[in-house]
Parts: C-alpha cells; sequence; structure tokens
C-alpha cells in the first residue's frame, strides 16, 4: 500500500530530517541546520550516520540511521497514518525495524491485502495468548492466516462453541492492554529450550531450521510464539475480532497423528468493516450451497457413497445439462473437437506426464492388477515394497486420471500430424479424480471425483496469442450470460530466480507476452504475478467476486511447453522439417462441480429461466383446471419448457409455499378466469404477480427468454414499476 498523500519536498529533490535512537538524538522530522553539529543531552556533540530514504512518490529524505520504519512512516503521514507495517526495499518489515542503509520505505495500511494478513496472523497470535490464559495446560501448535480470517490449533480437551465467548472477551482484554509486539532473534539452542515444553513447536524447529541456524519468535507481553512475523506494533490494533467456530484438525493434516482443537475467527481493522464482514457472513450463510442444495433438490452426498463424490438429482442434472450444453454451442462454433476418454489409465502414462509418483498425495492409491497381486502377497512382497517396485516402474498397474491432458495427448499422437492440421482443438467434459483430505472437502466446492470442461489446444508457437484470446473469449460469454460481472484477471509469470520451470526461456518469453497482450486487451483489472505460472508454461486466471464480496477462482488457460516435450509431440511444418506443438489447457468452467456450487451461492438458488431446473410450476386452484392446467404444460413442453403440474387437493396458499421452495422461474396460478379466457396468472419468487396474460403471448414470451438466456426472469413487472 502506498502512502496516501505525497510527501512535499523543497526545492532540491532531497529533504533532511534526523531519527531518534534514543541516546539523546533529535527526534524525526526535526530540520537539520546546515553548519550545526548537532548535540547530545550532556552537551557533547554527536556523530551522525546520515542516509536516504526513498518514499513511494519518488520524494528522497535524509534520517539518521538507526531510524525506524514507525518514525519515517509518521513523519511522512502523520501520527494517523493506519499502517501496520512497512516494505523496506520491497520486503515486509516490522514497524520496529531499524533502518541503517539507503533503501526505499512504504507503508502497509492495514486494509490492504498485505495489511489484512497481518492483522490476521497476529490476531491468531492474540487468540494463542488468550487460550493459554485461560486454558494453561494448553499446547499452541500453528496458527496461519486464511483468507477470510486466521485459526489456531491446540492441543487440548476438547471446548464448544459456547466456550469461545470467554476467549474473545480474553482476547479484547488483552487488546487493551496495549501490549508491544517485539521481534527478538535466538539460535536454534535458545529456541529449543524455550519451547522445550511444546513437542509441536520442537519437532517445527527441527524440521524448518538446517541445523545451527536461528529463527524468531514474537513476544507479547509474557507471552511468545514462534513466527517470522512480522506483526503489528501492539495488540490495540487487534480490538475489533470475532471467534466464529470451533472444529477439530490434525497435528500437520495427517490423520495418523494427533487431533488437536482448531479455533477459527476473523479481524478487521475498524469496528465496521467487522460489522460488515459479519453481515456478509450471515448472508453467505442464507446462501450456503450445501443448505440451497438440499433444498432445491440439486445434488446428494451420502457417506455409502463416499465423502467428496457427488450424486448429481435430477433437478441438479439439469443445470448441468444446460450449462454443457451452452459451451458445447461456442465451442462448435470455435472449432472444437469433442472427445472421450477413460476414467482410468496405466501408470506408465502418468510417469511420463510427470504425475506419477510427483504428485502422488494428490491422488488415489494405484490399482495393480489381479493375478499380479496374488503372486506378489504370495512372495511375501510388502506394502512400502510394492510402493517402491511401482515407483522406479518394475511393475505396472493402473491409476484413477487425475487429469485428462495425458489422454489428449495420447489421441494427437495417434496419428501424423501437420502444420495444416494445426490448431487441433481437443474438448472433453472428463471427469477425475484427486484425493482430498477429509477435513479439506466441502459440499461441491472441494470434492474428490468431479468433471472439468476441460480442452487442450495443439498449436504452432506463431497460433499462441491468437488461440489464447479465444479461449479468453469461451470465459467472457459465460460470464456475461451469468451475469458474472465483477472479476480479475491474473496473469502467472514465471519467478526468473526459480529452477522448477522447464522449457527454453526464450518461448517462456513469447508465451508469457502473448498472455500479458490477451489480459490487456480484456478492459478489466488485470496483474502479474511472478512464481505463479505453472512449472510448465504462464497462465491466466479468472477470479470472481460474487454478489456478497466473494472472490472464486474459475477459468484458467494455461501455456504448455512441458507435456508436447515429455511425450515427444511433433508436427510436419511447412519447411518439411519436425518441430514441437505447444498444448493449451483451458476449461471455462473449471470443475462442474465448483462452479455450479458457486453459482447456487451466487443465485441464492434463484436461477436464470434458462437454468432452473423448473421453470413453470403450474397450479391449479381447483380440480376442474386440471385439464386446461395438462393442455398449458403440453403446449410449454412443446417448445420445450421444464414444466411441473401441482393439481393435488392442497389449497392453493399451501401449494404456492410448497413450489416457492423450489425457486421456479414461474409459478402459473389457473382458474376459472384463466380456463375461461385462455389467459395464466402469473407469479414471480418475490410474490409480485401478473393476471391474464394471453396464454400463447406467455409463451412466447418465455420461450424468448430463456433463448436469450437473460439474467433473471423478467416477465412480472415488480410492484415499483
Amino acid at each position: 500500500m502506498s502512502f496516501l498523500r505525497p510527501q512535499p519536498a523543497p526545492s532540491a529533490t532531497t529533504s533532511t530530517s534526523l531519527g531518534r535512537t534514543g541516546r539523546g538524538r533529535p527526534r524525526a522530522g526535526a530540520g537539520l541546520i546546515a553548519g550545526v553539529q548537532p548535540r547530545g543531552i550532556d552537551g557533547e556533540a554527536v556523530t551522525m550516520t546520515m542516509i536516504h530514504i526513498t518514499l513511494p512518490d519518488g520524494t528522497v529524505n535524509e534520517y539518521a540511521a538507526g531510524i525506524t520504519c514507525a518514525e519515517v512512516i509518521t513523519d511522512a503521514l502523520g501520527k494517523k497514518h493506519g499502517c501496520v507495517a512497512a516494505k523496506v526495499n520491497g520486503s515486509e518489515r516490522d514497524m520496529s525495524h531499524q533502518l541503517n542503509q539507503p533503501c526505499s520505505v512504504e507503508g502497509i495500511a492495514a486494509e490492504s491485502e498485505e495489511g489484512m494478513h497481518i492483522l490476521r496472523h497476529s490476531a491468531a497470535h492474540l487468540l494463542a495468548q488468550a487460550v493459554m490464559e485461560l486454558h494453561p495446560g494448553a499446547l499452541p501448535t500453528i496458527g496461519p492466516a486464511i483468507d477470510r480470517g486466521f485459526y489456531y490449533d491446540f492441543a487440548m480437551e476438547p471446548i464448544a462453541e459456547s466456550d469461545l465467548k470467554a476467549i474473545e472477551k480474553k482476547m479484547q482484554e488483552l487488546a487493551r492492554r496495549n501490549l508491544t509486539v517485539e521481534r527478538v532473534e535466538l539460535d536454534q539452542e535458545s529456541l529449543r529450550e524455550h519451547f522445550q515444553h511444546n513437542p509441536y513447536k520442537v519437532e517445527i524447529i527441527d524440521d524448518k531450521l538446517e541445523a545451527g541456524d536461528g529463527s524468531t519468535i514474537y513476544k507479547q507481553g509474557e507471552w511468545y510464539d514462534l513466527c517470522l512475523g512480522p506483526h503489528v506494533p501492539s495488540t490495540s490494533r487487534l480490538m475489533f475480532v470475532k471467534l466464529t467456530s470451533v472444529s477439530s484438525a490434525y497435528w500437520r493434516g495427517d490423520q495418523s497423528r494427533e487431533q488437536l482443537v482448531r479455533i477459527y475467527g476473523l479481524v478487521e481493522p475498524t469496528k465496521e468493516a467487522l460489522k460488515a464482514t459479519l453481515h456478509r457472513m450471515e448472508e453467505a450463510k442464507k446462501r450456503d450451497h450445501r443448505k440451497l442444495g438440499k433444498d432445491l433438490q440439486l445434488f446428494h452426498i451420502d457417506e455409502d457413497v463416499g465423502q467428496g463424490l457427488i450424486l448429481w438429482t435430477p433437478r441438479g442434472a439439469v443445470i448441468r445439462q444446460e450449462l454443457q450444453d451452452f459451451i458445447s454451442h461456442h465451442l462448435r462454433r470455435q472449432g472444437y473437437s469433442q472427445v472421450f476418454t477413460p476414467h482410468i489409465g496405466k501408470l506408465d502414462l502418468y510417469r511420463t506426464s510427470g504425475h506419477f509418483p510427483y504428485y502422488q498425495e494428490s491422488q488415489y492409491p494405484p490399482l495393480v492388477e489381479r493375478d499380479l497381486m496374488l503372486k506378489l502377497a504370495d512372495e511375501g512382497c510388502s506394502c512400502s515394497e510394492l510402493s517402491n517396485l511401482m515407483k522406479t516402474g518394475d511393475i505396472d498397474g493402473y491409476m484413477l486420471k487425475p487429469m485428462n491432458c495425458p489422454h489428449h495427448v495420447k489421441i494427437y499422437a495417434s496419428q501424423a500430424r501437420s502444420y495444416r492440421n494445426l490448431p487441433l482443438r481437443l474438448a472433453e467434459f472428463g471427469t477425475v479424480y484427486r484425493w482430498e483430505q477429509s477435513g479439506e472437502i466441502s459440499g461441491m466446492t472441494r470434492v474428490r471425483g468431479f468433471t472439468q470442461d476441460d480442452a487442450h489446444l495443439f498449436v504452432t508457437e506463431d497460433q499462441i496469442a491468437e488461440e489464447v484470446l479465444g479461449c479468453i473469449e469461451l470465459v467472457q460469454i459465460i460470464f456475461d450470460k451469468l451475469g458474472m460481472e465483477d472479476y480479475r484477471v491474473r496473469v502467472g509469470l514465471r519467478d526468473p530466480d526459480s529452477t522448477k520451470y522447464v522449457g527454453d526461456p526464450a518461448r517462456w518469453d513469447k508465451a508469457e507476452e502473448a498472455c500479458r497482450a490477451a489480459a490487456a486487451s480484456l478492459g478489466v483489472k488485470w496483474t502479474e504475478e511472478e512464481g505463479e505460472a505453472a512449472f510448465y508454461g504462464p497462465k491466466i486466471d479468472f477470479v470472481v467476486k460474487d454478489v456478497i464480496g466473494r472472490e472464486w477462482q474459475l477459468g484458467t488457460v494455461q501455456v504448455d511447453y512441458n507435456l508436447p516435450e515429455r511425450f515427444d509431440l511433433t508436427y510436419k511444418g511447412s519447411d518439411g522439417e519436425l518441430h514441437r506443438p505447444v498444448m493449451i489447457h483451458r476449461a471455462p468452467f473449471g470443475s462442474m462441480e465448483r462452479f455450479c456450487g458457486v453459482l447456487i451461492e451466487h443465485f441464492a438458488g434463484r436461477f436464470p429461466t434458462w437454468l432452473t431446473p423448473t421453470q413453470c410450476h403450474i397450479i391449479t386452484i381447483r380440480g376442474e383446471h386440471k385439464a386446461y392446467a395438462d393442455r398449458v404444460a403440453q403446449t410449454l413442453r412443446d417448445r420445450g419448457v421444464r414444466v411441473e403440474v401441482d393439481d393435488s387437493d392442497n389449497n392453493i396458499m399451501k401449494k404456492i409455499r410448497n413450489h416457492r421452495k423450489l425457486q421456479p422461474a414461474y409459478m402459473v396460478i389457473l382458474g376459472d378466469g384463466e380456463m375461461a379466457q385462455e389467459t395464466v396468472s402469473l407469479r414471480a419468487r418475490n410474490g409480485d404477480q401478473v393476471a391474464d396474460l394471453p396464454l400463447q403471448d406467455f409463451v412466447d414470451l418465455l420461450v424468448h427468454e430463456i433463448e436469450t438466456k437473460v439474467t433473471q426472469p423478467s416477465l412480472v413487472p415488480t410492484q415499483d414499476e
């Protein structure tokens, strides 16, 4: 976060101030008068080393060495600067960090992305301190900042949700004490001594530090924790906290290790911001796709089937199929070819692609042929020996596919290709399987089996830019039709200092430039993020903000030089020589399960008419209206409209209450007047109504609304229109 206002400079570009070091030097901001030697409190001359510090607006100020970040920021912005930490030459530092060399300094405002991370991490420390005061026998383990808050895991007796109030009260008490947060550097031996009674911290020290290396702790009052920081300067910056839930977790995510108590919380820089966040959370709770999915009968998760495995019900399948049909139309328009591949493949396929064994932890265990398994068992082969044999390739097996790309590669390689055949665009709604920890599974948004609207384009290098733009067009079409107008684009580039990336740097440069140009052409906010590229090439991610402000990473486009190299793919160029194609991976929806989960919450279950599982619910007032209801229903079905008829003996108000729960686009009410005049009365989701609409006009208007895929039902004017 840059400074909030520019610091005016005198006529020269360099101004001069002194830094306070606690040794009788003048305070920051005191003018250095030419020819006057500063003196200490004893009257003796003080020798000062002066350093130049550059502010974000380009102003260069001169300060005494030893000045802190806090003093520089206060000098530049005043006491009410709102910063919780600083960036020194681009690296995050505590406000108490002393400056002894020329550098650039930038304040990190509390409400910035970096500032919120620091607030959340600091609040996790405050939570641990509060728990330790209330439960002295508890052992704190880890407490990170997360996307929307923080948590801390403790080895302690289980607690209930009702216990959170006392812990939260203690946190606020500690915040009011305004305890200074102090960074202390210690060697490894001292660290082990400090945490000798906490085996979890000792394990972290032994695992994370090389022998003899030191690290840091952060102290606030008598309490301290192992941490690299930075943190807020004092606990008073953490007044606005709220503990939200308690659950269980396993130490280091390993189900074979100790079970811990995990406490979640929120923190905001102001009371108003915390209130707004809590309101959004309440709104999110109402929109929870797990609850709405059950209420709307869209999907089912059954323990007998397995965690993270979605059963799509008939109503949910309608939404999925409509989305597939929608994108398939545009795939055909762009020249894609549909393919189908099996759900499993041989281990050698995934050895070549690199998925096995390098990503083994996120995959289901391999399948070994039955006869071979029996033979190995008779020979006394242990599980670890079997695993080693599979890793080394001494025995083969099969694996549930974690990715569709190796299968599509093999389709490309199944025949000789010429530059005249490129680009070759292969698309598949392919189901893949990933092993997610049980604690990480969440409804439809984090699952173990999911279907991707996957495609792989095999292109020449000269075609990359145009084909990336074509992929982006698909994403934009989807967002437009679903009313997802608030999104940003993230271009993931390689880190030039990292060795994890494969391929020729010159090719990387060309691919990255193509991604930049594509992002710049969109007319929306986009950022570059070094180090966020896949190891095989740069990528473009689309991050959507829903109606209550939450962000979801949905569509992605990735450029890949790696797999064509691994599988030795070639095409014959116009020069008669063999060349290597480039692969583009793209998935506008990503996971169909995740995308539909996000859609349920985005629309709060009130889908656009074209996506609504049953678009019209026809409700009769009395039994004699059944024949007319059947005729209306058939007229709609003949035009492709999804209809449900309720001619039960329930009274009209009960029927309306029952059907409102399923959120159809429209309820069609039929009585004597409608039957006599060949009309319908419509009731919208919000209860607004329109009467005496001619049947044929209604059918035509409804079909047009479906075909044009308007964002929300529009045939019933709202009462204020």
